[in-house]
């Protein structure tokens, strides 16, 4: 039998057809061998995708459940924040020219164009812009147009609209500077506008919601961050490929006391602390979520105002300076102090009464981390400005410094957590004097490698960020410098990554 078939059916064929049916019958069974390998092959695959795939969701399971890790930063009004992102908004008013509001029959068509349509009115604005804009009448899609004359040349935003009025689009010399659609995100691009030069803008209300309300930027001022970040080719992990700010989703913001906020971490409007660097850099390093809790106020202490538990009064210079809970800040020697409304320690109480609140409640405050809890991996501060105005302060701050770091592990119950500290920006190591070298030799000395705090090695370290500032000093907020804000913060979350790392 071949394949089926008598040998003396096929005894008439020639040898050519019966070498092609040998032939076949080989490719059969050949397909037939390979499609069962292949069925087996199948059935492995499956089975070794199905525990991929298991091992997968245990392993994210596990990794859901493993706590947050908290990073705790405090100190006067540097850490709170003077980083200028932009050159500052302002509401716009004396830079529109003849604005006026046409209506359009029916609701907003996206399929329209509504400058080869006729309007059903058109009405001239008295008032655009500013706190109280003429209304618009309403009763069909609403376009805006007129001309935009700055006094300045520069690169602006524009950000038309507030709430519901903000989803429109903007064009400024035919340029689509803002979009907000429903629903969406908005999309603003800069433009550059020449000073005194008049030029059309027009404005599309997609809603019912209008009204001549908007806000104006300058982007391009030198040390601001949208600056750095669009045209000097600086810190491009804050922009998406849109060039809109961007948010991480695995580091979260919690602000109280000042520059209060609870948001993932990103460039807002307004100013910047020390938190962006730092929170970038802990969050590439962290496998895990990390949260960032600021507690922080200005113009304080850590002699009077941040004066941790524990510590007792002193005598200096003829005085006695008050111990932790005492009040006033000093008084003369052989004298009975009067005590004031305030107290030494004061305001260590307020930031980390305000932090111990945020972490009691974990649970209701980050209710996208319910139930996993939270681990304290580090601490950083950055202080001393008022410190460097009171010699008897500047005299103890090393000790205040070095009670600090041991008081809040102890308060916080985290003996093990890192503490980073950041000097003051103005003070140098070759020409510091007086008060303020006494203040960086401090935060230098407590530093683990500097080898005074045999027992702070490998757990605490200092940043010396002179070299870091970009000019000014504590007192004036380093110029609201946006890059002297963000390279330090990087370096302290450089810093915080290799004591972690051990380093």
């Amino acid at each position: 039998m071949i394949n089926g078939q008598k040998a003396s059916k096929i005894l008439p064929l020639s040898w050519r057809e019966w070498l092609n049916d040998i032939q076949k019958l080989k490719l059969n069974k050949l397909l037939t061998f390979t499609m069962n390998k292949s069925i087996n092959f199948l059935i492995v695959l499956t089975f070794l995708n199905h525990s991929i795939c298991a091992a997968y969701a245990i392993k994210k399971e596990a990794g859901d459940s493993k706590p947050i890790k908290v990073y705790i930063l405090s100190g006067q009004s540097n850490m709170v924040g003077a980083g200028k992102v932009d050159g500052g908004s302002s509401r716009w008013g004396s830079e529109f020219i003849d604005p006026v509001v046409s209506v359009y029959e029916g609701l907003y068509d996206s399929k329209e164009n509504y400058d080869e349509l006729k309007p059903i009115k058109t009405i001239k604005l008295e008032e655009f812009g500013g706190t109280n804009p003429s209304p618009y009448p309403g009763g069909g899609a609403q376009v805006t147009r007129g001309f935009v004359q700055v006094k300045k040349t520069g690169m602006y935003e524009f950000r038309p609209g507030y709430g519901g009025s903000m989803q429109n689009v903007m064009e400024v010399d035919g340029k689509e500077v803002h979009r907000k659609e429903v629903g969406k995100e908005i999309v603003r691009t800069g433009i550059k506008l020449e000073g005194g030069k008049k030029i059309p803008f027009k404005i599309t209300y997609l809603t019912n919601d209008a009204n001549g309300l908007g806000w104006i930027v300058r982007l391009d001022v030198p040390g601001t961050l949208s600056a750095l970040v669009n045209y000097e080719g600086k810190y491009p992990y804050l922009k998406n490929d849109k060039s809109q700010w961007v948010a991480r989703d695995d580091v979260y913001y919690k602000g109280v006391v000042t520059a209060t906020g609870s948001r993932w971490l990103g460039v807002g409007s307004g100013k910047i602390g020390p938190e962006l660097g730092f929170g970038h850099m802990v969050g590439n390093y962290d496998e895990d979520p990390v949260l960032i809790l600021k507690t922080s106020q200005g113009n304080r202490s850590l002699g009077w105002d941040f004066l941790p538990p524990g510590r007792k009064q002193y005598e200096y210079g003829g005085k006695i300076y008050a111990g932790y809970k005492q009040s006033p800040e000093s008084w003369a020697k052989g004298t009975e102090p009067k005590p004031i409304g305030w107290y030494a320690g004061k305001q260590y109480d307020d930031c980390f009464s305000a932090a111990h609140e945020v972490l009691n409640n974990f649970d209701e405050q980050f209710p996208h981390w319910k139930g996993r809890g939270y681990e304290i991996e580090g601490f950083a501060w950055w202080q001393g400005d008022k410190d460097r105005y009171n010699a008897g302060h500047a005299s103890r701050y090393e000790e205040n410094l070095v009670h600090l770091i041991k008081i809040l592990r102890e308060e916080f119950k985290a003996p093990q957590a890192k503490f980073v500290i950041a000097t003051l920006g103005q003070t140098a190591k070759n020409s510091a004097e007086g008060n303020e070298k006494l203040i960086l030799d401090a935060q230098l000395a407590v530093d683990g490698d500097a080898g005074k705090y045999p027992e702070f090695k490998g757990n605490v370290s200092t940043v010396y960020t002179h070299p870091l500032s970009q000019g000014g000093a504590s007192n004036s907020h380093y110029e609201g410098n946006a890059q002297t804000y963000m390279d330090i913060g990087r370096a302290m979350g450089e810093s915080m990554v290799k004591l972690l790392e051990g380093k």
